[in-house]
């Protein structure tokens, strides 16, 4: 067993997670329903934060777009397949850091396996571990990350229009760190942290947010038929089956 910087049979184990990755997330049948839904939120030369990034679907999409991207990831193998992919794009930039409430450092727990499940939340570790459908979930290493606040990528890279925010149970302090709402963004649940959703819509509420809809799983459909408030998608979550896994719960401002 080695450390989580990609050498040995740990390394190994990550190589292939992000090879099972690219294969399950850049599937070409997705693409003409994530790009026709994430018009609705972004425009030719507008600026989106991709906070998560993993393999870099949404990079993908938000360019086919014709937007702008930072795209930002704390694992080391992903910032490397991120920059394969996509470092010769003028329009695409790289941060190589968590993000959270605070600036600083903080351990990132890693599932070598799966990569995409790789968290700085403890918590989110704690409530899969005994959860159905998580047995063959296991965080097996652990790396020291720079973690940065969206208000500190805002004051580096500009104003965005649009922030996904895709973290494994970390979303609410990733909101934490944010104090200028921007048109619109979103960010990820799990039925097994609910709480974690209700604290991220919490946040969402301090910053002005009062309109909200959600998609389980990546459908890429709105639950609702309309847009409610945070009360109305709170409900929505709480009542959510376990079998339902996992979404996105999607924010906009109200002008």
């Amino acid at each position: 067993m080695t450390d989580g910087n990609g050498a040995g049979r740990g390394g190994l184990r990550t190589a292939l997670g992000v090879v099972r990755s690219l294969g399950i997330y850049y599937l070409h049948r997705r693409r003409a329903r994530m790009d026709a839904f994430y018009r609705a939120f972004l425009a030719p030369d507008d600026l989106a934060f991709d906070i998560g990034s993993h393999v870099g679907d949404r990079i993908g999409c938000f360019r086919r777009i014709g937007a702008r991207v930072l795209a930002v990831e704390p694992q080391p193998l992903l910032v490397r397949t991120l920059r394969w992919l996509y470092g010769r794009d003028p329009a695409v930039r790289i941060e190589a850091t968590a993000v959270g409430r605070e600036s600083g450092r903080a351990q990132l727990r890693l599932n070598r396996a799966n990569p995409t499940v790789s968290t700085l939340s403890t918590g989110f570790i704690s409530a899969a571990r005994d959860a159905q459908g998580w047995e063959s979930q296991h965080w097996d290493g652990a790396i020291e990350v720079a973690c940065t606040r969206l208000d500190d990528l805002i004051e580096r890279h500009g104003m965005p229009r649009f922030v996904k925010i895709d973290v494994e149970g970390y979303e609410a302090e990733v909101l934490g760190g944010l104090t200028r709402p921007v048109d619109g963004l979103s960010f990820e649940f799990t039925t097994i942290q609910k709480d974690v959703g209700r604290r991220a819509l919490e946040e969402c509420s301090r910053l002005g947010y009062s309109r909200f809809n959600a998609v389980l799983g990546e459908s890429y459909v709105f639950v609702h038929d309309v847009w409610v408030d945070a009360a109305a998608i709170g409900r929505w979550l709480d009542a959510l089956p376990h079998a339902a896994n996992s979404g996105d719960i999607y924010a906009r401002r109200v002008d």
